[in-house]
């Protein structure tokens, strides 16, 4: 009979699906972590989501193909540190981080695919919603308040994903309520276990 274990396609440094496992973690639910290349994707992915993008969850006859959509479906069964106690302006300001921020980000991290781009330009572009959320920290150390809520995991991954670009840069900039909150999260037990190494996975013989 086969696993009602809620299965996760996955790839470890994709900011979509750290804030998918981090709240799949949060909420405690099993699944069955299927670890992929986005370079190289099974068949059986490519069955399960043709969009071919990570994080996709597959809860019996379930497809959850949008890493915040993931986020929602596992903490509203179960959310025991409170994660979806925001205001209404939190998830603006969740939609900005994947919409201006992420399109900077991208172009800034990618300026070599890119015609006519100007990392510098993108850089600037991101960093100004960077220094939005380092005045919202300025005064609590979360932008959930005083803990992590939806709105911290939902953003952090993208933030990380900036700051690497260009680490040194990164760290030289006045945000400094900003990289407390970033360097708080990157030495969490909690992103710890979310970033485990798994072996990339491969379809049984019998499948």
């Amino acid at each position: 009979m086969p696993s009602q274990t809620p299965i996760l396609w996955s790839f470890r440094r994709c900011p979509y699906a750290m804030r998918a496992r981090l709240a799949i973690a949060s909420a405690g639910i099993p699944i069955e972590h299927r670890e992929i290349l986005l370079r190289d994707k099974p068949t059986a992915f490519l069955a399960a989501s043709p969009k071919g993008t990570v994080p996709v969850v597959i809860a019996g006859d379930l497809v959850i193909e949008e890493s915040f959509d993931v986020m929602l479906w596992a903490l509203n069964q179960n959310d025991p540190d409170n994660w979806l106690d925001v205001p209404p302006e939190a998830y603006d300001l969740i939609d900005e981080t994947v919409g201006p921020f992420k399109t900077a980000l991208d172009r800034y991290k990618y300026a070599s695919r890119i015609e006519n781009s100007d990392p510098k330009v993108d850089r600037a572009n991101g960093s100004a919603f960077l220094l939005k959320l380092d005045r919202m920290l300025s005064s609590q150390s979360c932008l959930g308040g005083v803990d992590y809520r939806l709105t911290d995991m939902a953003i952090l991954p993208f933030v990380r994903q900036f700051a690497h670009v260009d680490l040194d840069w990164f760290n030289a900039q006045p945000w400094p309520d900003l990289s407390r909150w970033l360097a708080d999260f990157k030495a969490s037990d909690r992103f710890r276990k979310i970033m485990v190494k798994h072996p990339l996975w491969t379809p049984r013989p019998d499948t």
